[in-house]
């Protein structure tokens, strides 16, 4: 095959690698997860109100501070196609579907080879870790999707030495600050990629400092916003971090290094062990990884870290520079540093959402061994060759709807996943909206239960929203309807059938659990 046709082969089946991603993470969205959970929903409300008075904010204080480029580019979206499911995740499908083509681009870039992008792309499309993410409204998404392209573009320029590598990738990074708090440890990544290459290259700094400048120029400028805020609200540094911090009394007991190696232990088996246990994040108890991906990931995790210290002996004892060996260790520094956000942390582990920015060295890693396996092929014994190129076509079959089956069928149809995501909570939003305009509408739910259902309903008539410790603020004339959720049907049942005796209490349920109260004459 001559290099145009493979490469026209190529791009043929990156695009169906694509088009394949897109709609595992597109398909349903309305009704995949069940619910918008209120973290979801506060995004949609602020971006509700962004695009409505043209408030758009760097930083957004309300749930413990967001940064503002996720929730501002939802506010687009809101803007176009209303309050709807859709508007919500649509720049998480969009940016879920985009990270393919980034893990493709950085694969073939460090293995200089097509077929290792297209395996990374291919694991990653077909990743429940992936597909789940990119079905939430969630800026975290967006950390796998700035890192792939911003260390694409830079690892480009230096093999390229041109300029435009530096330019876009620095204005990529200082971008991803804008992104999630777990982006801040991106730096560490860079700085040591820089040390690496000095390691490598001699006089790297002599020959690379304008090309480094021109990188921290670009990423200034787009990072310079972001200072400024924080320079203005320093209350803003502030999060919900430190609470949860091994370093903090509430969480190590007093004992830091016990809680260190529990954290990076609970950490490190979720990919193949025991997986997170939160229904938002995964399908517990699994592992986040299917078997087979799995497997390769921790061969190619261990391979990569035995050849990082086999090179480095060979660098130091031989004078000799191999060029995997600063690839190797920027991989496996990477994969330490966005790490760090969920080791360092002492709740809710395994914790796969704030560890989403190994989601790219983990497929990288995990296509190691294939590469290996596909390498040999042409060293073995026709029959050997028949059975590896069987057992390669078995495992991608594999790959390919493992994940897929467990999220659109077992997943969707798994009561704890409605409850997860307060499935209720949409069944109650878009109830009320059925009911007649003029009729009184009491929603009955906590601060936070109610968020779900004022993003769906953002104009709704006659709708009024009472906290369960207000219900004496009931005092309906002409028709009515009473609204709430099982958590608060008693309460609110003792209250209202002593106010009004004739009043019917109904139960609508759309799976077992999966169900909410309503009231009315």
């Amino acid at each position: 095959m001559n290099t145009q046709n493979k490469n026209l082969t190529v791009w043929i089946i990156l695009f169906a690698i694509i088009l394949a991603a897109f709609f595992l993470r597109f398909y349903n969205i309305e009704n995949l997860p069940s619910g918008i959970y209120p973290d979801e929903a506060v995004n949609g409300i602020d971006a509700y109100g962004a695009q409505l008075t043209g408030n758009y904010q760097l930083f957004y204080p309300d749930n413990n501070g967001r940064e503002g480029l996720f929730i501002n580019l939802q506010a687009l979206s809101i803007k176009f196609l209303g309050n709807t499911v859709t508007a919500l995740k649509l720049w998480s499908i969009i940016f879920g579907t985009l990270t393919v083509l980034g893990v493709f681009l950085l694969s073939q870039e460090i293995f200089r080879s097509y077929r290792a992008g297209l395996i990374s792309a291919y694991l990653t499309a077909f990743s429940y870790w992936a597909i789940n993410f990119s079905r939430i409204g969630f800026r975290a998404i967006m950390v796998p999707l700035i890192t792939t392209f911003s260390f694409y573009f830079l690892l480009r320029g230096f093999r390229t030495k041109k300029y435009i590598n530096f330019i876009l990738s620095g204005l990529i990074f200082g971008l991803g600050f804008h992104t999630y708090i777990a982006f801040r440890i991106t730096p560490v990544i860079v700085v040591a990629l820089l040390i690496f290459l000095s390691a490598f290259h001699k006089h790297f700094v002599k020959i690379f400092w304008k090309q480094i400048l021109i990188f921290g120029i670009a990423a200034f400028i787009t990072l310079s916003p972001m200072i400024y805020e924080f320079y203005t609200h320093p209350e803003y540094l502030e999060s919900r971090s430190a609470s949860v911090s091994i370093f903090s009394p509430e969480m190590n007991k007093g004992n830091i290094v016990t809680t260190f190696f529990r954290s990076l232990g609970l950490s490190l088996v979720k990919y193949n062990f025991w997986g997170d246990q939160n229904w938002r994040h995964n399908y517990p108890p699994y592992p986040i990884l299917n078997p087979i991906v799995g497997i390769t990931f921790l061969t190619g995790l261990l391979y990569t870290i035995y050849k990082t210290f086999h090179l480095l002996w060979l660098r130091y004892k031989h004078n000799i520079r191999d060029e995997k060996f600063f690839l190797y260790l920027f991989i496996l520094t990477w994969f330490v540093c966005m790490l760090v956000p969920e080791f360092l942390t002492a709740e809710g582990l395994p914790h796969s959402l704030r560890s989403i920015g190994t989601l790219p060295t983990v497929m990288i890693l995990a296509t190691i061994p294939f590469l290996w396996i596909i390498g040999k092929i042409q060293t073995y014994s026709y029959s050997l060759k028949i059975t590896a190129i069987s057992l390669l076509a078995a495992s991608f079959i594999f790959i390919g709807i493992f994940d897929p089956i467990k999220y659109f069928l077992f997943f969707q149809n798994n009561p704890k996943q409605h409850s997860s995501f307060n499935a209720n909570l949409k069944d109650i939003a878009y109830y009320i909206q059925t009911l007649p305009k003029n009729t009184i509408k009491y929603i009955v739910a906590g601060n936070m239960e109610r968020i779900p259902i004022k993003y769906l309903n953002p104009t709704l008539p006659n709708a009024f929203y009472v906290h369960p410790d207000q219900l004496s603020s009931i005092k309906p004339t002409g028709n009515f309807v009473i609204v709430t959720t099982p958590d608060q049907a008693y309460n609110v049942s003792h209250y209202i059938e002593k106010m009004f005796p004739a009043i019917k209490k109904i139960e609508h349920e759309n799976l077992p659990g999966d169900k909410f109260f309503e009231f009315k004459k």
